[in-house]
């Protein structure tokens, strides 16, 4: 059993013994302690006492009180016999196992009663016997003795350990009878002997070389014991040459990039000696950290060689001291220094320190964006750096001290042209071959309100037909902004004014988020062509910036006027009054004119005439274009007297619209045969009534006479104007002209100008004369009408066009 062994079994004995005494101290049914005292190794079946009798127990009360013994060890060394009480020995004992090199050694157990419940302690104490023979750790001890030892000189050989304690154990050595050795102790603060050789004498290699020699161990127990161990001492010739080096210092110069396995230098020491005293091995000595990762020798030849990787810029420089030793152990040195030579193997290295990853896009030039370090860790040549960067025209590369460099903006930032730069800073050393690191730096351009919205149209020219219906979308107004977030969000609205002193947001509306047009009412183009606005765009920056464009809306007609018969004027029926034709009147007579106006434009307002209803188709003829109701034949005898014409006035609009008049011709030479016609016209069932006819021939009467007067006055007036020919001022075409304030979509621009006139009718609306007297607005006057009769009076009234979609007012 080894030393550890019996101390940790020590140990668990202790740690038992302390457990046990706890337990004994606090159970109340603890009877009492027994001690007995034993050597080790007794026999199987020894007697170590008999508990009964040491107890005060019956021997016949230990079955039925159920009496055992507890052992706290793994094996049960003692057990008891039932039959007698005694404790005997049921295996080895063996002390050494048990506690060790302890001074004391006890063996503890438990007696336990169960009826009633009693505990007994039982203490053996073990008592050491001589068992072991001193032993030593190695059979032979080989020493090395020069010839040029000197008398005294000692040999420490190793000690011989015993288990045992006292004097059982090891006492003393003894050394086999020579004249030239004698074995000496050596006592250590521990009480350990350890045996030594003393030199009695000078030995001389050349009468023996060799001894050997019997280390007894002996301990003094009883028997007393002992151990063995062979002593072989071989005398070594002298040495007195020491090996020497060709030189004391090597320097050596060494690129840093020299393969592994490069021979850095060969070193050769010689001897003078002969056999071992001249066999030289080499190794360092007082080697630096590391040094030995690097370099190697080998101890035969003593080349060093390389067998790591050199770097200058770890280390530009080793030294190491190599140690030659020879044969007989004596040893030289000498020192090599290896200087290492740079290479240009370390690209430059750029540390970037970022002071404004995200700017302004107003930031001024010379705002610095970063911080740059460069160093090289190769030396001179391959050590100095130029720097460059990628976008010279928008950022400056500064020096700042040594190895700094500063990344500044040389111009304004438009983060609507570039949100982000990638500027790249490029490094190159001056080595050969060079080496260059690039290192990209990332700028963003954060957005400030510096664009105005814009408008896709300079300007908004719109269209919409009339009468729509209120709230219809007119048109999308867009404007983008440059900006960015709430700087580029745009909304919309209408800028205050009036239009006929209305606000101009009764007409439309605009959607402030999507710039929608919305109509605010029904348009009426003769009531409204055109009206224009402005519509602001504003972003939500801070501060705002706006822009305004004009939008102008133009109402396209819609053909939803009827032609409108400004003469002949038509009674409540839709009938004229008497129109006279002379009997004289030849093929070409005008008998009169049908003017009729339409309040739309363009094609809408064209306007043509038809006979819809004519007695006889050979006699009159209307103009399709001038609405002239002509005689296309010389008048016969046999021709009726009275005509009833019904024309027609269609414009040229989709669906066409039309009106009709009925015109009453009378053929007489004067107005008063044509009294006698009208009696005859024929009338309702209301006029038959005697009281009804007389009233309207009493008015018939009253206004011819009135009508007479006027003339008669303005003749005089007129007497010295030219009479034209009768209705010949309208033989030449009168169209309603249209002013065009749009660029219209259904207009083919045959009606460029505004058109004006006057009209000059008759006192009585029963009178067929009608004159023309002068055009407006440079309108010619070939299709005017004059009367040819300069007795009639006549009143004239001028009528201009006003802003509104009614192209002519004509004073009825």
């Amino acid at each position: 059993m080894t030393y550890s062994t019996r101390y940790r079994w020590t140990q668990w004995t202790v740690i038992w013994q302390v457990l046990f005494y706890v337990i004994l101290f606090y159970c109340k049914n603890i009877s009492g302690q027994l001690q007995y005292s034993i050597p080790e190794e007794m026999k199987r079946g020894s007697i170590v006492g008999n508990v009964a009798k040491d107890l005060g127990i019956n021997v016949k009360d230990l079955v039925s009180r159920k009496f055992q013994i507890v052992s706290h060890v793994t094996k049960q060394y003692i057990s008891i016999h039932m039959e007698n009480g005694d404790l005997i020995v049921s295996d080895r004992i063996d002390r050494e196992t048990l506690c060790g090199a302890k001074p004391s050694c006890f063996l503890n157990l438990e007696a336990v009663i169960e009826i009633p419940l009693t505990f007994y302690t039982i203490t053996i104490e073990i008592q050491d016997v001589n068992d072991n023979s001193p032993t030593f750790s190695k059979k032979s001890f080989a020493i090395v003795i020069s010839e040029s030892a000197s008398p005294g000189v000692h040999f420490p050989l190793g000690n011989a350990e015993d288990p045992d304690l006292g004097t059982n154990s090891v006492q003393s050595y003894t050394l086999s009878g020579n004249e030239n050795f004698r074995i000496g102790e050596r006592t250590t603060k521990d009480g350990i002997k350890y045996p030594e050789i003393i030199l009695e004498k000078l030995l001389d290699r050349e009468k023996q070389s060799f001894y050997e020699l019997i280390l007894t161990a002996s301990d003094e127990g009883k028997p007393p014991k002992t151990g063995t161990a062979i002593v072989k001492i071989s005398v070594q010739d002298i040495n007195d040459n020491f090996p020497t080096f060709m030189k004391d210092t090597y320097e050596i110069s060494l690129p840093e990039n020299v393969p592994v396995g490069y021979l850095v230098v060969h070193l050769n020491a010689t001897d003078e000696d002969e056999g071992s005293n001249g066999q030289i091995s080499y190794s360092f000595s007082h080697l630096p950290k590391n040094i030995n990762q690097i370099f190697s020798i080998d101890s035969i030849t003593g080349d060093i060689k390389i067998i790591g990787t050199l770097d200058y810029e770890a280390s530009d420089s080793y030294e190491m001291t190599v140690e030659a030793t020879d044969g007989g152990g004596l040893v030289s040195h000498c020192k090599v220094s290896i200087q290492v030579i740079d290479v240009n193997d370390n690209a430059p290295d750029i540390t970037v320190t970022i002071l404004a990853a995200t700017i302004p896009e107003d930031s001024p030039p010379g705002t610095v964006i970063a911080i740059i370090n460069v160093r090289d860790l190769d030396s001179e040549m391959n050590g100095e750096i130029l720097c460059q960067i990628s976008d010279i025209k928008n950022f400056q590369l500064l020096p700042s001290s040594s190895n700094y460099y500063k990344l500044v903006t040389a111009a304004n930032m438009d983060r609507e042209r570039n949100s982000v730069y990638n500027v790249t800073v490029q490094c190159l050393d001056k080595g050969s071959p060079p080496l260059s690191t690039n290192k990209t730096i990332q700028l963003t351009i954060s957005d400030v309100n510096d664009n105005y919205p814009v408008f896709e149209k300079i300007k908004y020219i719109v269209y919409i037909i009339e009468n729509n219906q209120p709230g219809t979308s007119i048109h999308n107004i867009v404007a983008s902004d440059l900006d960015q977030d709430e700087n580029g969000k745009v909304t919309y609205s209408i800028v205050n004014s009036n239009i006929d002193n209305i606000p101009v947001t009764s007409y439309v509306s605009i959607n402030s988020m999507t710039g929608v047009l919305y109509a605010q009412r029904s348009f009426d183009y003769e009531q409204l062509r055109e009206f224009q606005f402005q519509v602001m765009a504003k972003d939500s920056g801070s501060p705002p910036l706006s822009s305004n464009v004009t939008v102008r809306i133009c109402i396209i007609d819609k053909n939803d006027n009827a032609p409108k018969i400004l003469y002949p004027s038509a009674d409540t029926e839709g009938s004229a009054l008497f129109e006279f034709i002379p009997h004289s009147a030849e093929k070409g007579y005008l008998v009169t004119k049908v003017i009729a106006v339409d309040a739309d434009s363009g094609h809408n307002a064209w306007l043509s005439y038809h006979l819809l209803q004519v007695p006889d188709p050979t006699l009159f003829v209307v103009g399709q274009h001038t609405g002239e109701v002509k005689i296309v034949r010389d008048l016969q005898d046999s021709d009726t007297l009275r005509q009833k014409l019904v024309v027609l006035v269609k414009d040229n609009g989709v669906p066409s619209l039309s009106s009709t008049v009925t015109l009453n011709l009378v053929v007489a030479e004067n107005f008063q045969q044509v009294v006698p016609e009208i009696r005859k016209q024929p009338t309702n069932s209301d006029s038959k009534s005697p009281v009804t006819f007389y009233l309207v021939v009493s008015i018939a009467l009253i206004s011819c006479l009135f009508i007479i007067t006027v003339l008669i006055a303005v003749i005089y007036k007129c007497r010295k104007t030219p009479t034209p020919t009768s209705y010949g001022a309208y033989s030449r075409n009168v169209y309603p002209q249209f002013t065009l304030g749009c660029p219209s979509e259904i207009s083919d621009t045959s009606l460029p100008f505004p058109f004006s006139y006057d009209v000059c009718v008759t006192l009585d609306s029963k009178q067929n004369e009608i004159a023309y007297l002068k055009p407006v607005q440079n309108v010619p006057t070939d299709n005017l009408i004059d009367t040819d009769n300069p007795t009639e009076g006549i009143i004239c009234a001028s009528t201009d066009l006003p802003p509104s979609n009614i192209d002519q007012v004509i004073m009825n």
